[in-house]
């Protein structure tokens, strides 16, 4: 249960209504603080509609950091966005899969994304060799959208996990696809 009451639309002023354009948990708690909400809403505007990153490859990362956190929220709805940027239930598997250290069908650019977002996510941030092999691949500006993307979404599970906020009903039959492993 959040920690915090979640705020409907028709209870923030008109100047800050469009900030649940998106009726979800996430938003619906952070307008507490409608600054940072805008904030926040900014940078996620940025990386869903603005960079140049490759869009699954952005959820391929994304995911990988909900996996790695554990974070049920983050997982269940990148879960059904990635279906809408081309993530399939194979890269699904796959990505659970070189979690693991198993072998998968991922190409050497997907792997090198998804050991991107663990190294970032286990701190302090992608290592060189990694990050080396990204820049030959990607480019100076897709690679700086994938870090961005990368960090960003850390703090994101870190945000959903203090505020302890909840998967909607909506959201849940991706967490019972794919759920998350215990501990």
């Amino acid at each position: 249960m959040a920690r915090l009451d979640y705020i409907d639309r028709e209870n923030l002023p008109p100047e800050h209504q469009d900030l649940l354009k998106r009726n979800i948990n996430l938003f619906r708690l952070l307008v507490h603080s409608p600054g940072a909400a805008r904030a926040f809403s900014g940078l996620g505007t940025y990386i869903r509609f603005g960079s140049k990153l490759d869009p699954r490859l952005r959820e391929l990362a994304i995911l990988q950091v909900g996996w790695c956190a554990r974070s049920p929220y983050e997982w269940s709805h990148h879960v059904k966005i990635g279906y809408d940027f081309g993530v399939t239930d194979a890269d699904i598997a796959a990505l659970i899969a070189d979690t693991a250290g198993e072998a998968t069908t991922l190409s050497a650019l997907d792997r090198l994304v998804l050991r991107a977002a663990r190294e970032a996510h286990a701190g302090p941030g992608v290592g060189e060799g990694t990050f080396q092999a990204l820049l030959a691949e990607l480019g100076s500006e897709c690679l700086t959208d994938l870090v961005i993307t990368i960090s960003f979404y850390c703090a994101v599970v870190r945000i959903l996990a203090s505020m302890q906020i909840d998967v909607e009903p909506s959201y849940m039959p991706y967490l019972e696809k794919y759920p998350l492993p215990a501990g």
